[in-house]
């Protein structure tokens, strides 16, 4: 299924008049306050977040799946299903790929289909917490950190197998999560794990080519219950600063311990010039399953007013590479994308509302009421009307949701692919 300009156009044509009414609104407050609308609204539109070729499925827990039908059943098919979210929401403009889900059998049309969406391929994402039928080693007790020198070299190898697929596709980072780690006391020692993870990261860092980028996430638990090798922001950074100046830590909202102080951690790694990446989900007790914003909308504002100050402020911090990493268990996964992608520029937008300079003036003048309140009214603020705007100015959806069920997306999919296809990688 494509949704071609001409059709969002005439979706959006009967919406004119109302956005128009809203938009005029807010613009004339916020012009009022002093605000930058025009700015504002050119920064939403220029926003981009990858969307990750996993997320495109129904997911599940090891009680269950429930699939949703016309699920992607190949790269080809979790592309086209990445270029409909692009084209309803112009703010999708990158895909992540999972290897060895997603090598690419014909890269020149795997990257002429990616290009006739608008799509680039951001971060590579290697698998060391699987393994692969007719794998020559297990990643049972580990793959990084591994005791076994076998293990260790064999999951080295396929990160950079998975850096070669990615210099192919003009990738230019690769991400790596470990799910290395032990469920009970004594299984391995602490420091030969962090030592071994230390020493195989600097094999993969040494293997990229120079003008690539390593993010290596975090995850304090699971699937291992007692303890996790790169466990927190802390451990990331060392290793990272191990590796090279090209080595970064990613930051995953839902890799933290409940009430973690997320916007500080940002904050810290943007001013050491540290953050490489953010992925976005949400989470009420633990993991990172939910749809951004779903759960706790006022802590992804607070981060987001960190992530702007960065972006501002710290010129040593490389923009960060923006993705959505959820799995969505009970929603159609494409609506679910696009509540996501919702969320995170109505955070945006909300953070670049925030007057920096009357926040420094009250932090220097120790006014906690006055900095509370310039954060909470630029919270308060609904921002959809921006959104809008930046969609109509792409030629975007002004209400990606409502035209997906309008023009009967799934229903479309399930009818090309029917009911039983199961997207890869889940």
């Amino acid at each position: 299924m494509i949704i071609g300009k001409d059709i969002i156009e005439q979706y959006n044509k009967p919406e004119i008049e109302n956005f128009t009414t809203d938009f005029d609104f807010l613009q004339n407050k916020l012009t009022r306050s002093g605000a930058n609308v025009a700015e504002i609204v050119n920064k939403i539109a220029d926003f981009q977040v990858a969307i990750p070729s996993w997320a495109l499925g129904a997911g599940g827990t090891r009680f269950g799946r429930f699939s949703y039908g016309g699920e992607p059943s190949s790269l080809e098919q979790k592309l086209d299903d990445v270029g409909l979210i692009h084209a309803l929401t112009h703010s999708a403009g990158a895909v992540s790929l999972h290897i060895p889900w997603d090598i690419p059998t014909d890269v020149k049309a795997i990257k002429e289909i990616a290009a006739s969406h608008g799509l680039v391929f951001d971060a590579m994402n290697s698998n060391t917490f699987q393994d692969q039928a007719g794998a020559e080693h297990s990643y049972k007790f580990g793959s990084l950190n591994a005791a076994n020198e076998d293990s260790r070299a064999y999951a080295v190898e396929h990160n950079k197998e998975v850096i070669r697929i990615g210099k192919e596709l003009d990738s230019k980072s690769l991400t790596v999560w470990l799910a290395d780690g032990a469920s009970f006391p004594g299984q391995l020692n602490f420091q030969t794990a962090l030592s071994n993870t230390e020493k195989s990261l600097k094999e993969i860092y040494a293997g990229m080519p120079e003008d690539w980028k390593l993010f290596i996430e975090y995850k304090p638990y699971e699937p291992n219950f007692y303890s996790t090798t790169i466990q927190d922001w802390g451990t990331s950074f060392m290793l990272a600063n191990a590796c090279g100046e090209r080595a970064y830590t990613l930051v995953d909202l839902g890799h933290h311990l409940p009430n973690t102080n997320i916007e500080q951690i940002v904050a810290t790694l943007m001013y050491k010039g540290k953050l490489g990446g953010f992925h976005f989900n949400d989470s009420k007790y633990g993991d990172d399953d939910l749809t951004v914003g779903s759960i706790k909308p006022y802590a992804l504002f607070l981060i987001f007013n960190e992530l702007v100050y960065g972006m501002e402020n710290n010129p040593q911090n490389p923009y960060p590479a923006w993705m959505i990493d959820a799995s969505h268990n009970i929603k159609d996964p494409l609506e679910d994308l696009l509540q996501s992608l919702e969320a995170i520029l109505i955070a945006y937008a909300q953070a670049l509302l925030v007057d920096q300079k009357a926040l420094k003036t009250a932090q220097l003048n120790n006014d906690v009421v006055g900095a509370q309140d310039i954060l909470q009214n630029a919270y308060r603020t609904d921002v959809r009307p921006l959104l809008r705007a930046a969609r109509l100015q792409a030629g975007a959806a002004l209400d990606p949701i409502a035209a997906y069920r309008s023009l009967k997306v799934r229903e479309n999919l399930i009818a090309e692919r029917g009911l039983e296809t199961k997207a890869t990688g889940l």
